[in-house]
């Protein structure tokens, strides 16, 4: 159980590490690492010391971040959520759609209407997240928050088929920048289910 203390260090991190690190002025590498050395030099985190970090990494149920040590000492990254851009951000290409058996986008009910006209976009980020199973089944602990309403499923191989390019991050979230505009359009929707009810609200032909 993370501590109010540790939510708000995760936060933070999550803040600098996907969104704000080049206009807070952080360096980062090409990987997403930053050092913490420099995190921990900005005002808002004088509080939290490098213990505080690892901690936090270590327990956060989503697995978001990745802690690495090196001859420059410690860094740290996010394993996916960039609105910035990260050249390498080490993640596995998906070449066999049979290895993500279930490929599932987590939303909410009041904007169906529009993604099932539209499709689903990246918005500011890099990419989509999925999670390769329902929040809470074994093996799933991220890429969907735990309070969505709406589940659509996700047919990986024919959006695969289509072209369309997939990645795992290293906490197991499923990934794709999608088209040239950055949508996956409804036609690759398997089916959508409205979580609170229990129903299926779509379902492919």
């Amino acid at each position: 159980m993370e501590s109010p203390r540790d939510i708000e260090l995760s936060k933070k991190l999550a803040y600098v590490l996907r969104h704000g690190a080049c206009k807070e002025g952080i360096p980062m590498d090409s990987r997403g690492y930053v050092k913490v050395s420099d995190i921990l030099s900005r005002n808002e985190f004088k509080h939290f010391s490098v213990d505080d970090v690892r901690r936090v990494v270590g327990v956060n149920s989503k697995k978001r971040f990745m802690f690495e040590i090196d001859d420059v000492g410690f860094k740290i990254k996010a394993n996916q959520g960039h609105t910035i851009e990260v050249p390498n951000l080490e993640l596995e290409p998906i070449t066999d759609p049979s290895s993500v058996p279930v490929c599932i986008h987590g939303t909410y009910m009041k904007l169906w209407p529009n993604l099932r006209k539209n499709g689903i976009h990246r918005m500011s980020r890099q990419h989509i997240h999925f999670a390769p199973g329902e929040p809470g089944k074994e093996g799933v602990v991220s890429g969907a928050r735990s309070d969505c309403t709406l589940f659509i499923y996700v047919n990986l191989a024919k959006a695969m088929k289509a072209g369309l390019k997939f990645y795992r991050s290293p906490n197991n979230v499923i990934l794709s920048p999608g088209d040239q505009t950055g949508y996956i359009k409804p036609e690759f929707f398997e089916k959508a289910v409205d979580v609170k009810a229990g129903q299926v609200i779509y379902q492919s032909e």
